[in-house]
């Protein structure tokens, strides 16, 4: 082991409050050290800047042609669709791609950070729902290119792609006081997403912009945003006083909220209309077409691809300097049988 490798370990086992040994382990074996004390690890080493020598020297070795994708969940059909448009333009560019999933764990993520530096991977496209800009900094500062998927990255962060929610919240909010009124409801996850606050803060927008205070907007706020969660939310709705009109922050929501609904004997569109939001193949697969605002989720992740080759052919080049970009897309309603237009 060399000294500055052995001193980097010591000041982070010292700053955690473990040996050197716990350290290494967490490090290398994470699944044998208890979650508490891992935690304080990485939060040591993130504060540090460390590095394990390991990822350096596979760097100096020079890049492979590996994409990472780390996506917080794979079984999200948002997510699964971006991974599709990534997939189809890391083929045309003769890349491969290494799936990680964080399952939003920030331990995990920086885990699949540094294994993406060990195996020379060219850069990672991360949908980063949790993730800090000192966890985002680990994979950059040893070499290895930075995309941020369905966020806009500050300036040094890196490149980004990401979709205008406050827009998508807006345009779904404008449809149903067009064709409802202004008694609505919101059934969103939580706030400290930054899609959910988002989208909310365009509903919002609309029901200002059309004269009608958002406060009395109902707002419904779950901790997953599953087809179950939804349809309590909708149960919940139903005995609200002359409702006409929700707005979910997913589809998975929106299914629920009808099912909930429609058990409580509110049909959809007759009584309440309902908006979802991402166009996920689910809005068309039951008895009633969701209505729905559109993500260009494939779009998302072909971008992505493009946008990191890109940044990888500028430094090839000599004194090329490359301009990091952002690329916020915008979204469009489809209008379905849950929402009707007027």
């Amino acid at each position: 082991m060399s000294r500055n490798r052995a001193s980097s370990l010591a000041a982070v086992a010292e700053l955690a409050g473990v040996s050197t040994a716990t350290v290494s382990n967490a490090l290398n074996r994470p699944e044998i050290v208890a979650e508490a004390t891992r935690e304080r690890v990485f939060a040591a080493a993130r504060q540090l800047g460390y590095v394990p020598s390991s990822v350096a020297a596979a760097l100096r070795r020079g890049m492979s042609r590996m994409i990472g994708l780390v996506l917080p969940d794979i079984t999200n059909p948002f997510y699964s669709a971006i991974a599709d448009g990534v997939a189809d333009a890391a083929d045309e560019e003769r890349y491969g791609v290494a799936l990680c999933v964080s399952h939003d764990d920030p331990v995990r993520e920086l885990r699949h950070f540094e294994l993406l530096a060990q195996q020379r991977a060219v850069g990672a496209l991360v949908v980063p729902l949790t993730a800090e800009p000192s966890r985002l900094a680990t994979l950059r500062s040893v070499g290895t290119h930075l995309v941020l998927v369905d966020r806009i990255a500050e300036r040094d962060e890196g490149c980004s792609v990401a979709i205008d929610d406050v827009l998508g919240g807006r345009i779904a909010a404008h449809h149903l006081l067009a064709t409802r009124g202004p008694r609505l409801a919101l059934v969103n996850g939580a706030r400290s997403i930054e899609q959910c606050e988002n989208r909310r803060a365009g509903a919002r927008k609309a029901l200002r912009q059309s004269g009608v205070d958002p406060d009395g907007m109902i707002e419904v706020t779950v901790d997953d945003m599953t087809i179950e969660e939804g349809r309590r939310a909708g149960v919940r709705l139903a005995a609200s006083p002359q409702l006409a009109g929700v707005f979910c922050t997913n589809d998975q929501l929106a299914t629920g909220v009808v099912r909930g609904l429609s058990e409580q004997g509110i049909r959809v569109p007759e009584d309440v209309a309902v908006v979802g939001y991402g166009d996920l193949a689910l809005a068309t697969e039951g008895p009633l077409g969701l209505t729905t605002v559109e993500q260009p989720k494939w779009l998302l992740g072909r971008t992505a691809v493009e946008k990191l080759v890109q940044e990888v052919a500028d430094q090839q080049l000599a004194g090329a300097q490359h301009q990091h970009s952002a690329t916020l897309f915008q979204p469009s309603l489809v209008v379905r049988d849950s929402a009707p237009a007027g």
